[in-house]
């Protein structure tokens, strides 16, 4: 077994994050050809004076040579932070928890179509997407220039 420990502080906030990989289990994770390691992530939140913990378990394909307990803990942290960014932007930009769409590839389609405008916008010259959605509401033609812009040669 392996452990590891990050703690930050920040938002008016202090977390601890603790990881305990194993990878005696896997023998018995035969539903998951693969897996190479398993873990337990505990989030302890202390906010105004309230402390709330969570605890997660997950599997990994990363070994231990690939990932030790002090990068997997680093790379689900990232992971979330990724994941969280789109999906705020998604939802509360775009309303997306709000859609009623919900048969055949359509859902899909709209995921990936709220994806590219979330990109588009990004790249606009505007602080937040936020903001660039409301100046593309109040002129049509700034979103229509920016569909026919040629691409940047950024990546």
């Amino acid at each position: 077994m392996q452990a590891a420990t990050t703690r930050e502080k920040g938002h008016g906030r202090v977390e601890r994050r603790t990881i305990t990989t194993t990878t005696w289990v896997n023998a018995y994770l035969t539903a998951w050809p693969g897996v190479a390691q398993a873990f337990r992530v505990e989030r302890e939140r202390t906010a105004e004076g309230v402390t709330t913990v969570e605890v997660v378990y997950g599997i990994t394909s990363l070994t231990r040579a690939t990932a030790d307990a002090t990068r997997l803990l680093g790379l689900i942290r990232s992971h979330w932070g990724i994941e969280n960014g789109l999906h705020h932007v998604r939802d509360e930009t775009f309303r997306e928890d709000r859609c009623r769409v919900r048969r055949g590839h359509a859902p899909r389609v709209l995921a990936s179509l709220r994806n590219v405008a979330v990109h588009l916008l990004r790249n606009a010259d505007y602080p937040t997407v936020a903001s660039a959605t409301r100046a593309m509401n109040a002129r049509p033609d700034l979103a229509l220039a920016m569909l026919h812009a040629p691409p940047s040669n950024s990546a």
